[in-house]
């Protein structure tokens, strides 16, 4: 749908529309799309979404939804197909008189006999598309008293969406929300129930509720439960279930919960009532509840290993001050960078619920790091960006910087001179990541030999960049005098 909206094709004169408006209509048919699923339920028919080509007298199919609670009309998946005006001519009407038409035979589709309305789609005061309700005939029975109650609130929810009122702006259904299968509540004017579903009164009964529903006002119930239960989550869900304006809310009742979802029901202008849907979500809530919990046990895991790092950090630094023996000392320190590396990933881990981190400031606290224990006039810069990475890369990539960023500073400059070390960041594809530290310092001895080097900074690098990211590394001079280290890592 996405790829046909985005070309223009939207409703006479939509094409190359521009600005707001034609933001608005595109708007508009994304959030249909996003609640139709209400409306074939309670239709027992398919939708068909078809926007008309502004250059000709057809319609494209640009979305379709299937009923969950009754036999498809269309077997074949119709997006991407055109039909013309003379072929379809309910649908020419509904685009020009903006009003239902039904056709009064029914059309035949792979053998299965099928009765079509065309519903007109209002954005802006405007008609900018078509959606055809298709109901299989070859399921058609006698209605129960359900199957009445859903039919009656689907010609209301048409009317509608003729209209222009629905779907709401800001009313569309939530993944995991609650369906029409999982309990429908239908209100009056004055908010009293005049049907009930079969699984709607089973999820009041759960919360304590004993009785049928109907006769009785809906949010004097529901403020009854919620009064011996824990209150809404946002606005009082009893303030919901008056259906005087869309919303949803959770109603708990001990360790039951469940959702309601309110859709009022005003065809012609007018409040006649309103559509509650009811859903169980007491397991949901609970693995959410869970998952909470475990987001912030692995929060704290991370903070203390960044405290624990930090700790040693500290003792090897004091250490590191005892030590008369210059080497001795300048090994501790590196000792003391290497782990502060590593703390930096985990602090960053610690402050959030994903498993993944924003490393361009990991990496730019780890230049400050490097710079700052160095203690040289060398300006050390970063350009281009890494991006948010996995925690599992994240660890490497940032003690493999240090290393290659340290080793230039130490190795690069005589400690008196100023100088300037570049890291250069370069993402090539989505899953590839190139990153080189530039000096302009001295450059590498005559019979420099990365594979024979034994300088233990180079070591460390080429453990992490080939062993745990899957990357190569090279270290080479520059033309212009200085070096490149350089490594290419995957990102998966």
């Amino acid at each position: 749908m996405d790829e046909l909206l985005d070309s223009g094709q939207l409703a006479p004169g939509a094409a190359g529309a521009a600005g707001a408006d034609g933001a608005a209509r595109a708007e508009a048919l994304h959030r249909l799309v996003g609640d139709w699923q209400l409306l074939a339920d309670l239709s027992f028919a398919d939708l068909v979404l078809f926007v008309p080509d502004p250059t000709s007298a057809r319609f494209v199919v640009v979305a379709q939804m299937r009923p969950l609670t009754a036999p498809t009309a269309y077997q074949d998946d119709l997006v991407g197909t055109e039909v013309s005006a003379a072929d379809r001519p309910q649908l020419a009407i509904a685009l020009a008189e903006g009003r239902i038409c039904r056709e009064n035979d029914p059309i035949w589709v792979a053998g299965t006999p099928v009765r079509e309305e065309a519903l007109p789609v209002r954005a802006g005061g405007r008609i900018v598309a078509v959606v055809a309700r298709a109901t299989n005939l070859a399921a058609a029975r006698t209605p129960s008293q359900l199957e009445i109650a859903y039919l009656r609130s689907a010609n209301d929810l048409a009317q509608m969406l003729a209209e222009g009122r629905w779907p709401y702006p800001d009313g569309a259904a939530r993944e995991g929300g609650p369906r029409v299968g999982d309990g429908l509540i239908r209100l009056d004017a004055e908010g009293v129930v005049s049907f009930a579903s079969p699984n709607a009164v089973s999820a009041y009964r759960r919360l304590g509720h004993v009785g049928d529903l109907t006769g009785g006002s809906l949010s004097e119930l529901t403020r009854a439960l919620a009064d011996r239960g824990a209150p809404a989550i946002g606005e009082p869900v009893w303030a919901v279930a008056r259906g005087r304006a869309p919303g949803s809310g959770d109603l708990q009742a001990g360790d039951v919960v469940v959702q309601l979802r309110v859709l009022p029901l005003r065809p012609g202008g007018e409040h006649i009532g309103a559509l509650v849907l009811v859903h169980d979500v007491t397991e949901l809530r609970h693995r959410e509840r869970a998952l909470l919990t475990k987001d912030a046990t692995i929060r704290e895991i991370h903070h203390r290993v960044k405290n624990n790092l930090q700790t040693v950090a500290a003792l090897l630094r004091l250490q590191a001050r005892r030590m008369a023996v210059p080497e001795a000392r300048e090994a501790l320190q590196e000792s003391v960078r290497r782990v502060s590396s590593i703390a930096v990933v985990h602090e960053t881990l610690s402050g959030t619920l994903d498993e993944a981190v924003s490393f361009d400031e990991v990496a730019d606290r780890v230049l400050a790091m490097v710079a700052e224990v160095a203690g040289t006039s060398v300006r050390v810069r970063r350009t281009g960006r890494f991006g948010v990475l996995p925690a599992e890369i994240a660890t490497p990539l940032a003690m493999a910087l240090s290393e290659l960023v340290q080793n230039a500073v130490e190795h690069g400059y005589d400690g008196e001179t100023g100088g300037d070390v570049q890291v250069v960041v370069d993402c090539p594809s989505a899953d590839r990541l190139r990153v080189a530290v530039i000096d302009d310092g001295r450059g590498l001895p005559a019979d420099f030999d990365l594979a024979a080097s034994d300088r233990l900074g180079l070591a460390i690098v080429r453990t992490l960049v080939e062993g745990e990211l899957g990357g190569t590394l090279s270290v080479t001079n520059r033309d212009c005098g200085g070096t490149v280290a350089a490594f290419d890592v995957a990102m998966t």
